[in-house]
């Protein structure tokens, strides 16, 4: 049995377990955080969650175990078969990780957990990422009404996971209202928050909201 180790209130571990409950995998969830201690690192490299025990060993990166759940495990498919559309989905996830959620995660000490104001030089980097990001997803994405178009994709997995923070930040940070710049992105979310799975992602997450602060020590 795959066996999911990370803990609910982590977005990216939300991707991983949105997936497998969307195939309809038999799943083992493992609660785990992140840690440099020898017997993680033996399992995920860096000492990240979330990171996934199969039959042949470990994977990390949530990209990584997504291409392992499509390539090996059964149920329905959430990439298209045709290749160049498949490479768009592949890539609409690449900019909303690298571009929207990755510079956001930057000032999530300040916005979400009462840490100390974020420099000024970081703030303009992380806009100026964010908005060249936005400007990206807005180009290739299709909103028909999913992310890629008419079907459910992992790209709206990832979306779904990694646009509020972005847009947490920027609301909070910059006085900008990403869901305005970003045509069909509300429609989406509420699509996307209708689906059982996410309902009870959503259930999960906000119940570990407590254990998550215990662990890493946030009042």
């Amino acid at each position: 049995m795959i066996k999911l180790h990370g803990f609910p209130y982590s977005n990216y571990y939300n991707i991983v377990k949105m997936a497998l409950m969307e195939k309809g995998v038999e799943y083992e969830d493992v609660r785990i955080f992140t840690s440099q201690d020898e017997a993680m690192l033996a399992k995920s490299p860096m000492g990240k969650v979330p990171f996934m025990e199969t039959e042949h060993g470990f994977l990390c990166e949530t990209s990584v175990m997504l291409d392992y759940i499509e390539d090996a495990l059964p149920g329905p498919s959430f990439y298209p078969a045709e290749p160049f559309a498949k490479a768009r989905v592949r890539e609409l996830i690449k900019f909303c990780e690298l571009y929207l959620e990755l510079p956001a995660r930057r000032c999530f000490g300040e916005v979400s957990f009462g840490g100390g104001p974020t420099p000024e030089a970081t703030k303009e980097e992380v806009l100026k990422t964010m908005q060249r990001g936005l400007r990206a997803v807005r180009q290739n994405a299709n909103f028909g009404p999913y992310l890629a178009g008419a079907e459910l994709t992992y790209a709206d997995f990832v979306f779904l996971q990694t646009f509020p923070p972005a847009c947490l930040v920027a609301k909070t940070l910059f006085e900008w209202d990403l869901f305005a710049d970003l045509p069909g992105a509300s429609n989406l979310m509420d699509i996307l928050r209708a689906r059982d799975t996410v309902k009870t992602i959503d259930a999960d997450q906000k119940a570990g909201l407590q254990e998550f602060k215990e662990a890493y020590g946030i009042r």
